[in-house]
């Protein structure tokens, strides 16, 4: 918990990172006729926590003899001093830069936007430069940032040892970071909003087409499915657009609402992160940040997407083993702020994705089992040549400049070079992953990627004869479970599982459970739960509403 503020005896908590999805859904049906305003009013329920002090600080305390050094950050923040600030003036200061607070765009006061709070960030910069909970001592992988982006790929972070006897638990999910519709993007950056309420804290899903099954015929195009979020399912929409009121335009938060409450129940150890954890294009700015350093931008939308969502009993400090999706690099360009994903593994104590890809094991001392888990970057698949498909191409030459070039950051140099350097990073850690399979002992081998079950699938076959028992992926954005002897799909012998039912994206087919012909899977928005032991893994999939829909059993392949 942050320090309180007190001014004049008055002593006002802060407001620490909380779960705040409560107050996200009761924005579902706010007025969109108000999304003009800067400032949400004071009396909303997500400024009870700052309300007081800011009525305080305007009504009388900014002639306090101590306000200039309370409130010397006010010029760059609002444009006037603390004499002349007004109500709104000062909700904007505590939203952008509560006093005695380092954060910047973080709640008590939200939903202000001017000026951008990135002018108040400069001159409180928070540092990625030790993984808090480390030795100041340790300089290893696992406590200090590497030079640049790629310094620690293929290297082991630490080992996790996991004492106990009860049942233990992993959940495994992905694609599910929606956009961050409170945040000023900088470098003159428009705002992440799709649809008219989207302008507000906390995650708002990204509305993407819906096609039949076999991918054959669009049902419902981005734009068509824009206007049911802008009607709330209302006419115009199509029907065709199988939009369905209360599901999705909040599954990220119906999702995360199920996966906190089964936490609470079964209290998994870690999860499993399969990537695109920031819709649309990962972290809105520009690659080449230093290592040790966390933008505005980053720590906004970490804020607003992640830490602010997946906390409470359970999930609370416990490890995300991640990976990144194509969307975390930009999903139709390649030079957003991909590395700060990386960097924030050591400003976070449970963040971890050290670099692209990266290997760690997981120990369970007390019933004499372990695991070894290779997480792997598989983003080649849609680094194409850049006149194809921009919509889709990281590599595009439509939505990259033409100077567009993460050099800086270890990654691609030119639009040109693009494809080339994904190819370069795919092709090397197939030789890697394979040799540490072969020599692997662990009880379990698990490998953890973005693109789903059914590419690469030769490759995915020889890590099985290695030893591979379970392949855990996402991107497509439902919830699909590949069993061993399906072979009319499955040609890799391996049990695979795509979890991209995360809820930062529509869903690829609608989720009435009533129109499941064009469905792939057992469910559209979910997340799975692993049980394991050293005998087995008990695969569970879980609906956004907490229904299991499926379950299989996984045995030692050795």
């Amino acid at each position: 918990m942050l320090a309180s503020w007190i001014f004049l005896g008055l002593a006002v908590p802060a407001v620490a990172q909380v779960n705040r999805s409560s107050h996200f859904l009761s924005k579902q049906k706010e007025d969109v006729s108000s999304q003009g305003q800067r400032c949400g009013g004071l009396d909303l329920p997500e400024n009870a926590g700052c309300k007081e002090v800011v009525e305080w600080a305007a009504g009388g305390g900014k002639w306090d003899s101590a306000a200039g050094g309370w409130y010397k950050g006010m010029p760059t923040i609002t444009g006037v001093s603390h004499e002349q600030g007004n109500l709104q003036d000062f909700q904007r200061l505590y939203y952008c830069s509560p006093p005695g607070d380092s954060f910047c765009g973080l709640p008590p006061c939200t939903g202000c936007s001017n000026p951008p709070c990135s002018d108040c960030f400069a001159g409180n910069q928070l540092y990625a430069s030790h993984r808090p909970g480390c030795d100041g001592n340790d300089k290893g992988v696992g406590c200090v940032p590497p030079k640049t982006a790629l310094g620690y790929k293929g290297q082991h972070w630490p080992t996790t040892v996991i004492h106990g006897t009860q049942e233990m638990h992993i959940f495994a999910i992905g694609d599910w970071g929606g956009m961050d519709g409170s945040l000023d993007p900088p470098e003159g950056r428009k705002t992440i909003v799709a649809y008219d309420w989207g302008r507000r804290p906390g995650p708002s899903v990204f509305p993407r087409s819906r096609w039949n099954k076999k991918h054959t015929v669009q049902f419902c195009d981005h734009k068509q499915l824009v206007e049911c979020f802008n009607t709330r399912g209302q006419a115009p929409c199509t029907p065709e657009c199988g939009y369905v009121a209360g599901v999705d335009d909040q599954p990220q938060l119906l999702v995360a609402n199920a996966f906190k409450a089964r936490a609470a129940l079964v209290d998994p150890q870690y999860i499993l992160n399969v990537g695109d954890n920031f819709y649309w294009g990962g972290i809105e700015k520009t690659c080449g940040s230093p290592m040790d350093q966390i933008s505005y931008p980053t720590k906004h939308q970490f804020d607003q997407i992640f830490e602010g969502v997946y906390q409470g009993a359970g999930l609370t400090n416990k490890p995300w083993f991640s990976v990144l999706g194509n969307h975390d690099w930009g999903g139709f360009k390649f030079d957003n702020g991909w590395d700060q994903q990386i960097s924030y593994t050591w400003a976070s104590n449970r963040w971890v994705m050290p670099a692209p890809y990266y290997k760690t094991s997981v120990v369970y001392a007390d019933q004499d089992f372990d695991v070894d888990y290779f997480f792997l970057d598989s983003n080649f698949i849609d680094a194409m040549p850049p006149e194809e498909d921009p919509n889709h191409n990281m590599c595009s030459r439509k939505n990259n400049k033409p100077s567009a070039s993460c050099a800086a950051a270890d990654g691609p140099e030119s639009v040109d070079a693009c494809p080339g350097w994904f190819a370069s990073l795919w092709a090397e850690q197939k030789p890697w992953v394979t040799k540490l399979m072969g020599q692997s002992k662990a009880s379990w081998q698990v490998v953890v990627t973005h693109f789903p079950c059914g590419h690469e699938q030769d490759f995915y076959k020889s890590l099985r004869d290695l030893g591979m028992d379970l392949l855990v992926t996402g991107h497509r954005h439902d919830q699909e479970l590949w069993l061993p002897d399906d072979y009319a799909k499955n040609h890799m012998g391996v049990t695979c599982i795509v979890t991209g039912g995360g809820g930062g994206i529509t869903s690829e087919a609608t989720p009435n459970p009533e129109e499941t012909e064009d469905w792939y899977g057992e469910g559209q928005y979910g997340f799975y739960d692993l049980t394991i032991s050293k005998s087995e893994i008990l695969i569970e999939s879980i609906n956004y509403d907490g229904d299991v829909l499926l379950t299989h059993t996984v045995h030692p392949s050795r």
